[in-house]
């Protein structure tokens, strides 16, 4: 009988064992269920106590350029399908959009036959918050045959790109990209462009072409190379059995950049560089990344190949110090920024997700800031994968990687490449308002949930995701 007694009281046990981890695991899922329609405002839980619950004095609309000022440049980009890619005015890579610091840009986009919608952010560029291109969070996607005009100031100088951010991780790779260049006032000196983008089921091309891509110049001619990585992972560009320097990352000059020989430079998703190239007195030069390259010289010339080399160029220590515009030691703010996994439910799916602060999907931090704010952000990564991080609106500059401070020109970047077992120190100054997302640039990663917004304590938005809503940014 004691035997008895005890077996059912096991078995007892195990019911409600089971019972629990049912329980359990059924909150999980709903809790993870997002509304069919919500705005973004209320799907993150706020990171600290910096935040301001008050009814939102502003609107993401609100933040436009001058409406009374004319356009210096006006641009036209139809979306729409050709085959299995998807195109900006029937090509791509979209047509290079080139303007000059300080000019009015006016970009019209129209959605010819793209089902889902289709948008454009402008990768790199800090515009006012109402053309910063995200459905749902600064506007609705375009329906097709619907239009949305952008219009801003570009006041940076430097290389960028433009792409979807309306079902991106399917949209971009398909070829809803193009080069977005920001000469100075006064003019650029001899060029190229190289976009690097593998499109699904093919070799990695270079502005659309698989292999090889020539462009004339002089024996002797100094060109600045403008490279983007639109693919989804990190890559490495180095020159053939020359030297380089490297003018620019993300758009922002390297102070007193320094020529190197024999040092490949990582390119992360999204990031670009601008590196200057000499072409020899006899024969051509080569920029290469692993399966294309860009030859420079003359029609015909020979350009020397090389396999990549071992060393890295780390702009952590490159180039010489400058002033960074703030003082990070008293900063206003500082923020955790943990990059993590575990099983769990996203949006009620079972698996194996990313996580922000051991959080994900709707109960991720959000980033709460006021305007003027001084902003000093820990990055960290225990993950088991590389992520490009990257920050709508903003940059940032590295100050210390594991342990390391930062003794070269200053490091500004868009799109940062965090190495799994990475820990990152970053500062910035809150100076453009606004709802602004913060995602991994591996666009399936942002739509399995590694993605956050950095957002201004009062803005508030109009737009809505959900699944009833029509806009998906990731």
């Amino acid at each position: 009988m004691k035997g008895q007694g005890i077996s059912r009281v096991v078995r007892l046990l195990g019911a409600g064992g089971v019972g629990l981890v049912l329980l359990l695991t059924g909150w999980a899922w709903l809790n993870s269920r997002l509304p069919d329609t919500y705005a973004v405002t209320e799907m993150h839980a706020h990171a600290g106590q910096h935040t301001d619950q008050r009814v939102p004095a502003r609107s993401v609309i609100d933040f436009v350029a001058d409406v009374s000022r004319n356009a210096d440049v006006k641009v036209e980009l139809v979306a729409g399908t050709e085959g299995n890619r998807l195109t900006f005015n029937a090509t791509s890579p979209g047509p290079t959009i080139r303007v000059r610091q300080g000019d009015l840009v006016e970009v019209v986009l129209r959605n010819q036959d793209v089902p889902d919608g289709v948008t454009v952010h402008w990768h790199g560029v800090d515009v006012p918050n109402a053309m910063d291109g995200v459905a749902g969070v600064t506007q609705d996607a375009v329906r097709p045959g619907e239009a949305f005009t952008y219009r801003f100031v570009a006041e940076q100088v430097g290389t960028f790109w433009y792409h979807s951010h309306q079902v991106s991780h399917q949209q971009v790779i398909r070829g809803l990209f193009g080069a977005f260049v920001i000469e100075p006032a006064g003019g650029a000196g001899v060029e190229a462009v190289a976009l690097l983008h593998s499109y699904p089921g093919e070799s990695r091309s270079l502005n659309g072409t698989v292999g090889e891509v020539r462009q004339d110049a002089h024996p002797g001619e100094r060109v600045r190379v403008r490279i983007a990585n639109t693919d989804n992972s990190p890559t490495v560009v180095w020159v053939a059995e020359g030297a380089y320097r490297l003018l620019a990352i993300d758009g922002t000059d390297v102070n007193e950049p320094t020529e190197v020989t024999g040092r490949k430079l990582t390119l992360t998703a999204g990031a670009r560089a601008d590196l200057e190239v000499r072409v020899p007195e006899s024969g051509a030069a080569r920029v290469q990344a692993p399966g294309v390259s860009l030859v420079l010289g003359p029609p015909g010339a020979m350009a020397p190949e090389s396999p990549a080399p071992t060393e890295f160029l780390d702009p952590l220590s490159y180039g010489t110090p400058a002033p960074l515009g703030f003082d990070p030691a008293t900063a206003d703010l500082e923020y955790e920024y943990r990059i993590g996994r575990r099983p769990g439910f996203l949006d009620g799916r079972p698996g194996y997700w990313w996580t922000i602060n051991g959080k994900m999907g709707r109960n991720v931090p959000a980033f709460m800031v006021d305007p003027g704010d001084v902003v000093v952000m820990r990055l960290s990564n225990r993950s088991g994968e590389v992520h490009p991080m990257h920050l709508h609106g903003h940059h940032y500059v590295v100050l210390e990687r594991n342990g390391v401070a930062a003794t070269g020109s200053p490091w500004w970047v868009d799109s940062l490449n965090v190495e799994n077992g990475d820990d990152f120190v970053v500062g910035f100054v809150a100076d453009n308002p606004g709802l602004w997302m913060d995602h991994c640039h591996n666009l399936p990663h942002a739509r399995e949930g590694l993605m956050t917004h950095l957002m201004y304590n009062g803005v508030g938005t109009p737009f809505l995701l959900g699944r009833a809503s029509g806009n998906q940014p990731e």
